[in-house]
């Protein structure tokens, strides 16, 4: 029996953002990376305030003082990673849109948030990076969709789970803060706080 077609997103649909916070940060020497600060502010806090429009915000991983208004759950067991993170997390979402997230994501602004929101159409939509590799950390997805595509699947790859939803790909801006740079090494954690100390570059 085939599926009923996701819906169209039109403008103003409400959507739920789902982060996943509760990585071990092995690159990290198993630090709290959403917790870790550029610009003066932790990474999860910059990745609340690109979604401050959503109407739930449901953090996957400890709870976070940046995000007192956040739904807090965790994976079984924690650290188990992103599929089961992104079961934990769905089952909070009342939306038909989900917006999913990694917590290390300094440069992600509300506008970029917006641009894949627009692009989602049907199926979805994932950002890209300069190279034109999939971030399946950071999509727009129809929630009935993703438990669809949840249900029965026991694989550990996001690739394997959303690949076959067909989404749309984003390419934006990049420049030296793009929206897709990821905080997972040391040396990458640094050159971000750089960045954002120096806004001529």
């Amino acid at each position: 029996m085939s599926r009923p077609a996701p819906p169209r997103r039109p403008a103003g649909t409400p959507y739920d953002a789902v982060v996943l916070a509760g990585g071990r940060a092995r690159r990290l020497g198993g630090a709290d990376k959403p917790g870790a600060r550029v610009g003066g502010r932790a990474l999860i806090g910059w990745v609340g305030e690109a979604v401050a429009d959503a109407a739930r915000l449901v953090v996957v991983g400890p709870p976070r003082p940046e995000l007192p208004h956040a739904v807090v759950v965790r994976e079984d067991p924690p650290g188990a990673g992103p599929v089961p993170a992104l079961r934990a997390g769905l089952g909070e979402v009342t939306a038909p849109w989900t917006v999913l997230l990694a917590a290390d994501l300094p440069f992600l602004r509300p506008a970029h948030v917006a641009a894949l929101r627009d692009a989602a159409a049907r199926t979805g939509a994932v950002l890209v990076d300069q190279d034109g590799r999939e971030q399946w950390l950071a999509g727009c997805w129809p929630t009935g969709a993703l438990r669809a595509a949840l249900d029965g699947y026991a694989g550990a790859s996001l690739r394997g789970l959303l690949g076959p939803l067909g989404p749309d790909a984003v390419a934006l801006a990049g420049g030296e803060r793009p929206p897709w740079y990821d905080c997972d090494t040391p040396d990458a954690l640094l050159r971000a706080e750089r960045l954002s100390r120096d806004p001529g570059r």
